[in-house]
């Protein structure tokens, strides 16, 4: 049974970094074709996928983070990070982590890649504010 948990500070000041791991459980985050994502939900709005770990440890990461988050992996204890930076109070959320798998699609404009989540951690819930 595969299961991930969050953790990570409740509260976060304005311009400073959210830190946050999942730990997984049940599945090893090196295996082949798992992609290992971070989301999140703010209040009232959709889900948001923020960005993925692979099973090589190749990232991928939403546009609409503009170069703020970085995703890193430790596979010593199976487990992977967030680190977004220069938050706002735009950034208060239920963050998520999660696992899946990518789906890669041809169009006429390029190659573009989706993620299909599987398995959910609960979630966790930052706020941004001063």
């Amino acid at each position: 049974q595969v299961q991930l948990q969050e953790s990570g500070p409740d509260l976060v000041k304005p311009s400073q970094t959210i830190s946050l791991t999942c730990v997984v459980s049940g599945a090893d985050i090196t295996a082949t074709y798992n992609y290992w994502s971070w989301l999140r939900q703010p209040p009232g709005k959709e889900l948001e996928w923020m960005g993925a770990i692979d099973y090589d440890g190749a990232t991928d990461y939403s546009p609409s983070l503009k170069g703020r988050a970085t995703i890193a992996r430790d596979t010593s204890v199976n487990q992977f990070s967030l680190q977004l930076r220069s938050v706002t109070p735009e950034d208060t959320a239920v963050y998520f982590c999660a696992m899946g798998k990518r789906i890669t699609t041809l169009q006429a404009t390029g190659i573009t890649h989706s993620y299909e989540q599987t398995n959910w951690g609960q979630g966790t819930q930052v706020t941004v504010s001063s």
